[in-house]
Order: C-alpha cells, then structure tokens, then sequence
C-alpha cells in the first residue's frame, strides 16, 4: 500500500505546474500562450523575466528530489519504489492533471529525482549538459545529450540495482521524445539559442 501511495504522491508533487503558477502570479499572464508554450523554467526564463525563471528551475528540481525521497521514507529505501517514483513525477510534471494534461519536458524534475537516487551519475551528466549548452547555445542540444548520455553514466559510475538502471534509461528516453518538436526545429534552423539577456519584467 505504501508503494501505490508513494507512486501517487510522486505523480502529484511532478503534476504541481510551478511555472504557471509563478507567472500568473506575477503577471496574470498563461505562460503557456508565449514563447514554446511550454510551462518549465527555459520558457519561463525566456517570457518572464530571470528570476521567476530560476525560481521555476529551483521548485520543479525540489519536487523531483522530494518525490524519490519520500517514496524511499515510505517503501524502506526500495530501489524499485523510488526509481518507478522518479518516472512518475516526471510524468506528472509532463502531464499534469491540474493543466488538462499538458505540461512541460520533464527535464527539471528529471534533474531532481536523479540527485535523489543516483547524485554521482547525475552530476557527471550536468558537466556533459553545461558542456554541450556552451559549446551550442542551444539548452535543448544540452537536454537531449544529457539525457542520451545518462544511462551510461549511471552504469559506469554507480553500478545500480537494474531497477534504477531501468529508471535512469527510460528518463533519458522520455527526456529525448518530450524534445521531439526542438529536435525538429534544430533541423530547420529555427530553434532558440541561449541567451543569459532574458525578457524583464
């Protein structure tokens, strides 16, 4: 029973839309009619203003983190509990029930879970991450190859139970299909670069 409930909470923490929240907040704006459309922090970050970004960035990654280690307070640490923990707030955050459904990608909350469950893959991989943002300026190139690159970190440097293992391959896999449409701008040419001077407001 402990597991369902801490499957449930996990989905709930993800599916709590910080980025919208924040922005209608300040603005009375819907974060998700400018910009991407979309409700996480580099949309947030780009429309409205640096600082309600970086809050988005900081609350959604807290909600990855807290999700896992309440699933692994209520399951006894169990690897299978928090790792399906980690995969459900991250659906939560990409299908929240309190936005119909439509949410972002996931990559924050991702971040989060992971520190959680396996800190030393994942900072190897924000090193992979910041390096390919430099070397692009594009944060979705940096969000895909991180994502990619995961799974093999995790393997080579922690060793994990196959549960985690699992867990950490089909993030990665999500993090890549929920970068489908930047994917396809990246083709055309039209995707976003990166830019520290964010709109203020």
């Amino acid at each position: 029973m402990n597991s369902i409930l801490a499957l449930a909470i996990a989905y709930l923490l993800g599916a709590i839309p910080f980025g919208y929240v924040l922005v209608r907040f300040k603005t009375g704006a819907d974060v998700r009619q400018a910009g991407s459309g979309n409700i996480g922090a580099t949309n947030v970050f780009r429309t409205s203003g640096r600082g309600i970004g970086i809050a988005t960035l900081l609350l959604d990654i807290a909600k990855g983190y807290a999700a896992v280690w309440i699933a692994g307070r209520l399951t006894d640490h169990s690897a299978l509990w928090m790792s399906a923990a980690a995969l459900a707030v991250m659906a939560g955050h990409a299908y929240p029930a309190f936005l119909r459904f439509r949410g972002g990608k996931a990559v924050a909350s991702f971040v989060g879970a992971f520190l959680c469950l396996t800190p030393v893959a994942l900072g190897a991989t924000m090193v992979v991450f910041v390096a390919a943002v430099a070397w692009t300026r594009y944060i979705s190139m940096g969000s895909i190859i991180g994502a990619a690159t995961f799974p093999l970190a995790v393997w080579i440097l922690t060793k994990p139970p196959l549960a985690v293992l699992a867990a950490s391959a089909i993030g990665g896999a999500f993090i890549i299909y929920r970068h489908r449409g930047n994917m396809q701008r990246l083709r055309e040419g039209t995707e976003h670069a990166f830019t520290l001077g964010a709109k203020k407001k």
